[in-house]
This record gives C-alpha cells, structure tokens and sequence, in this order.
C-alpha cells in the first residue's frame, strides 16, 4: 500500500512466492516529477539526487535508527570515560549526505571529515547539511592517493564512525582496514554491521576481520549493543549489532581479505 507524506509517495513491495526479499535487493516506487521510479536501496547516487528522499524512504518510512543507536553508544561510552566529545576529531566513512555527522555533532564532536566513494554523496551532504564537514574526501579507500591520504590526515583523526555501509560490498573490509589505520592510537571507533554478519554464516569478511582485531589487541571493544536498525520492506525489523572500542594497533591491511 502506498504511503504518502507532504513530499513523496513511495509504496513498497511485499514479499513474492512466500520468500522475503534479500535486503540487497530491496526496493521501492517514488512519485517523482509526475512519474513512478522505481528506487533500489543501494542505488544511492540516484537516492542522494533528490533532496530528502534518503531520509523519507529510510527514516520516515523504515524508521531507521542506527545514526542515533551508534553514535549514542559511543557517548555513553565517552561519557563513562570521562572524555569531553570536543575533543574528537573523527573520520565519518561512508558519511553519505552527513545523518551520522549530524549526531556526532549534536553529541558535541566539533571537527568532521566525510569520506565516501561517490561524489553524488559529497554534493548531497554540501547541499543537504552546508558546513557540516570541515572536509568531505571523495575516494576509494583501497586506492588512496597521497593528496587523498594527506587530507584524510590533516585533522589528525581521533575517532572512527561508520553506519550502515560495512558488509553489502559498500565498504569492504580492506577499506575498513584502511580507514581504521588512519586514526590515532587510543582513538574511539563506533560502527555497526547486521547481526546475521557478526553472528551467523558471514561471507562478508567482516566476523573473522573483527575477530581477529580483538584477538590480536589492535582494537579494545568497550561496548556492543543488539538493536533493530530499521524495518524491511515486508515490515520486519533488521537486527544489527552496533560496537564502540578504542584503537590499540594497526590493522595489517595485506592479511585482510
């Protein structure tokens, strides 16, 4: 049934042959400009190019949570060490048009960088949240160039976030890698990956990946929290796991597959 607010109506398909639809291959009709799109969910430079229709199809419709779930535990979690989030100056991958930088700020994080590969989201961000970011760096984090690198760099990170974008080919786990090497030692990481990768059968990577960072002390988990990150598009919620820690180590990046 469709569902219409002020801007949009966006209906939902159910599921077909007594099958749930695989969350990679979920997708929705958007009346837009006196025509019906059909929108798949990671399709996401043809989402980033309309402005709200991110936070319509995910937040007013799918009632995601995970923005304010991640960046909430790791406040928690600040809190209970004592640090002032001022003093953070954290790398946000995957940043989109910048839901996850905006709770980071509200939680008192003054310095942002965005990082994400494509460049629609880096223009919805400017156009959607302007001054967010101190910086948004359009890159592959496998590929990094040394300008790339250096910008990366510059507001010498001390916290990693990423929300939602680890396990669906979005970032893969050597980007992952990548990206937690850059910041500092003793830096907070917060990110969140769907409990079935962590705790089930996982052809991600990312459990053996996670794993083995704790294994070897590169990276001190101080706290996991079981939430449900949003609703499908049959209306059954999607349980994800979120985790926060501190920074120990690098990650060997040639190890990680």
């Amino acid at each position: 049934m469709p569902t219409t607010t002020s801007q949009f109506t966006v209906t939902f398909p159910g599921s077909t042959d007594d099958e749930s639809m695989s969350q990679d291959r979920e997708w929705c009709r958007v009346h837009l400009d006196e025509e019906q799109r059909t929108i798949r969910f990671h399709d996401y430079a043809e989402i980033y190019a309309v402005p709200g229709l991110y936070e319509e199809i995910f937040h007013h419709h799918l009632n995601c949570r995970s923005p304010a779930e991640v960046v909430g535990l790791l406040a928690d979690e600040l809190r209970r060490e004592g640090q002032d989030p001022s003093s953070l100056s954290a790398l946000d991958v995957g940043a989109g048009n910048g839901l996850v930088g905006e709770q980071l700020r509200g939680i008192g994080v003054r310095t942002l960088v965005g990082v994400d590969i494509l460049e629609a989201a880096a223009n919805a961000a400017e156009r959607d949240r302007p001054g967010l970011y101190a910086d948004y760096v359009v890159c592959d984090l496998t590929q990094l160039s040394r300008d790339e690198r250096e910008r990366l760099c510059a507001h010498r990170p001390s916290c990693l976030t990423t929300v939602a974008a680890l396990g669906f080919d979005d970032i893969p786990p050597q980007a992952f890698a990548e990206a937690y090497n850059l910041i500092s030692d003793g830096g907070w990481v917060a990110f969140n990956i769907k409990a079935d990768f962590l705790e089930g059968i996982d052809g991600t990577g990312f459990r053996r990946l996670i794993a083995q960072m704790i294994e070897q002390g590169t990276f001190e988990e101080t706290a996991r929290r079981r939430y449900h990150h949003r609703l499908s598009v049959e209306g059954e919620p999607l349980d994800y796991v979120a985790l926060v820690g501190r920074k120990r180590g690098d990650v060997p990046v040639d190890s990680v597959s």
